[in-house]
């Protein structure tokens, strides 16, 4: 593998670990959890491993003996930097247990366990990934383990190799799968441990013993430097109304800690859209308004951040979508309609089927976004919301709300926009000092998860606006996390996914700046990622993290 000069002096960089995971470790059980929700449900179907302690790892004064042991690691879903170190984690803490233990990793995701496709990750290979993003040591994918089929399956990989427990590398979904199989294993008396590890750039996998998920840090100052960049370029040009769309589909924490990081004079946060009952119109007309504001001091020019998810929790157009899905499922006599209408007439139809607010909020939609909802379809044969393109929707609405404002004398400005998505941008990038350290710690703690002979744990790390030192180690049971959700029509247990808090400390700081920074051009530039350098400029958690934790 090529390596560039970045990469060969982080290659160097030691990772900090708790105090706790340096020398004689120590288990402490605290008491018994129950489930976020839903607590006879889900303890009924996780006889095995509903209302198990939490677990806490010190400092010990009895050295510890193990045996060696083998586990298996499977990275799931989506990028988010700092996989490898979690990887890295694991490996040197199963060797510090016992020299003679081996670590497997499962390539493509979940679907190599399933068909056994493997390789043992020895220390050459290991070294050669250590402090660098992406996932690109065993690969990842997005199969879900929910069939005994798959469980069977893996578990004779697991037998071949002797593992003792499995570690799975994910997000919530991800996690609700290493749930159910460390329960089916649990209850086989297979002897095979399932511990998961909370990733996502998203940051909605988080709660009380889960401060953060990885990834999130790297992610936001990835973005933020870009969105720096973007609003020097217009306070240097004087022009262009900078829309910039963010990951973010179920949760809007990604907007929230880059307007903190960045103060843009626009921030979208879904949740307060959901919580308002905000319509569409209502956006708009408050976008325009901070526009036209800034226009009347002179300023042309500004930037907004959107949500990638915002649609969808704008109660009308849930509703529009909702209504197209069943217009235009496919088999269904209309759907075969539609296909025989003229492409010019296709609107106006869909119009007229559809009920007369959803008819209304169709027809204010610019025409190739309305045509959009109407064509693309995921395999089920729903709107794919992912490819709504929120940003242009915005811009163009805002546009055509300034041009009605220009001829009622309420406006005299200039509007240029730009459109912009940042996503795929930030899953890969070089982790932070914070995610480099608090992923090799989530590996660590996973490994010392696996020896103390524990499954249906979470790898937990808290107290992270310390310093690493001071950080808390130990293992939260996933059960805790766990409520019962609709999903593709049927009941199911799943990991409780956490939004922005409306009543939390960084929301309402948000909120306390937000109408300053919507006038004033009070950018901040936060630059590119530090790694070396003062704790003061390389070893900062996020903004979200220091407000909760204040």
């Amino acid at each position: 593998m090529n390596i560039s000069a970045l990469q060969k002096e982080r290659a160097l960089y030691q990772p900090k670990l708790p105090k706790s995971l340096r020398g004689t470790i120590q288990m402490t059980e605290g008491a018994k959890t129950q489930s976020v929700a839903d607590q006879e449900e889900i303890a009924k179907l996780f006889p095995n491993t509903y209302g198990m302690p939490l677990i806490a790892f010190e400092e010990g004064s009895t050295k510890n003996e193990f045996a060696p042991v083998n586990v298996g690691v499977i990275l799931s879903g989506g990028q988010a930097p700092g996989g490898h170190n979690v990887i890295s984690g694991i490996f040197d803490g199963i060797k510090r247990i016992h020299p003679h233990s081996k670590l497997f990793g499962f390539l493509g995701g979940p679907g190599g366990l399933v068909k056994h496709e493997y390789v043992e990750l020895t220390a050459e290979i290991v070294d050669e990934y250590r402090n660098t993003g992406g996932f690109d040591i065993i690969g990842s994918g997005r199969t879900k383990l929910e069939e005994e089929e798959q469980f069977e399956k893996a578990l004779e990989i697991a037998k071949d190799l002797s593992l003792n427990a499995l570690v799975i590398i994910g997000g919530d979904d991800s996690n609700t799968n290493a749930c159910v199989l460390a329960e089916y294993y649990a209850a086989k008396n297979t002897g095979v441990q399932v511990i998961g590890c909370p990733k996502t750039i998203d940051g909605d996998l988080k709660n009380e013993m889960i401060e953060t998920s990885f990834g999130f840090d790297t992610a936001t100052k990835v973005y933020s430097e870009l969105i720096g960049n973007i609003q020097r370029d217009a306070n240097s040009a004087k022009k262009y109304w900078h829309f910039i769309k963010l990951m973010g589909r179920s949760a809007s924490h990604i907007g929230l800690e880059c307007a903190l990081k960045t103060q843009p004079n626009i921030c979208l946060i879904s949740e307060e859209v959901a919580e308002k009952k905000e319509t569409l119109s209502e956006i708009v007309e408050y976008m325009a308004e901070v526009v036209a504001n800034r226009a009347a001091r002179g300023d042309n020019f500004g930037v907004a951040l959107i949500p990638e998810g915002l649609v969808e929790f704008v109660p009308e157009m849930k509703k529009l979508i909702s209504e197209l899905n069943d217009l235009l499922a496919e088999g269904t006599k209309t759907a075969e309609i539609f296909q025989n209408v003229k492409k010019s007439y296709r609107l106006e139809w869909v119009a007229e089927k559809i009920s007369k607010e959803s008819a209304v909020v169709f027809k204010s939609l610019p025409a190739g976004i309305a045509t959009q909802l109407t064509l693309d379809r995921d395999p089920h044969g729903n709107v794919q919301v992912s490819l709504i393109e929120t940003e242009k929707l915005l811009g163009e609405m805002v546009k055509t709300k300034l041009d009605e404002m220009k001829l009622a004398g309420e406006y005299s400005g200039k509007f240029g926009a730009q459109y912009h998505f940042f996503g795929y941008e930030g899953r890969c990038a070089a982790p932070s000092n914070f995610d480099a350290d608090y992923c090799y710690s989530l590996g660590y703690t996973a490994a010392v998860l696996v020896a103390s002979g524990k499954t249906g744990y979470m790898s937990s790390v808290r107290n992270l606006t310390s310093p690493a030192n001071e950080w808390i180690a130990g293992g939260v049971p996933i059960t805790m996390m766990m409520n019962m959700e609709k999903r593709h029509g049927h009941m199911k247990p799943v990991i409780q996914k956490a939004l922005v808090k409306l009543d939390g400390a960084p929301f309402k700081y948000f909120l306390s700046k937000r109408g300053e920074w919507a006038y004033k051009t009070d950018y901040v530039y936060p630059g590119p990622i530090q790694y070396f350098g003062p704790t003061e400029v390389c070893d900062q958690p996020t903004e979200t993290l220091k407000l909760e934790k204040a």
